[in-house]
């Protein structure tokens, strides 16, 4: 049961990351990847500009004191809502001329586990993954030390993976 449900994974990971990027194809020069780059950069603005990478932000939310980080993760999840009606409505095709598919998720008891700790990092230091980056684009350095906890999370997870609950 337990490899049945790795492989599961394994096959959703692989499926993503393919489905999302073409990294990995041997002939891409460097100035291919300057498109990821910028979409990053403007992303980060948007990110700094909205003040959803402010740790102040983050943490009215999770004191329950302000609507507005509620507000941005609300819209966005609407937004992604809409967009995924429109590419399974309309069956739009990636940049590349790739297919878009969506892979059904089950649910484990490991979702909820990890999902307490990711939340607990969020609230303990302001920051989730992706703003990380936007954090140290504004010149918050200390943020590097979360940076680098993250990716040693990351590490452990694969590292403990077979042996944690799926």
């Amino acid at each position: 049961m337990l490899k049945h449900n790795i492989a599961d994974n394994d096959f959703e990971v692989r499926s993503t990351a393919s489905a999302t990027t073409d990294a990995g194809t041997p002939d891409h020069k460097w100035f291919h990847f300057l498109k990821y780059l910028v979409t990053g950069v403007l992303f980060g603005i948007v990110f700094v500009k909205g003040e959803v990478v402010s740790w102040f932000r983050i943490q009215e939310m999770f004191r329950l004191q302000s609507f507005h980080m509620y507000g941005v993760i609300g819209s966005a999840i609407a937004v992604a809502m809409i967009a995924v009606w429109f590419i399974k409505k309309l069956g739009i095709k990636t940049i590349n001329g790739q297919s878009i598919s969506f892979t059904p998720k089950k649910f484990n008891k490991g979702q909820v586990y990890g999902g307490l700790i990711f939340g607990s990092g969020w609230a303990l230091t302001g920051a989730c993954p992706g703003p990380l980056f936007a954090q140290i684009g504004t010149g918050a350095t200390v943020i590097v030390v979360v940076l680098l906890s993250a990716i040693a999370g990351t590490w452990v997870y694969g590292l403990l993976r077979e042996k944690l609950p799926h």
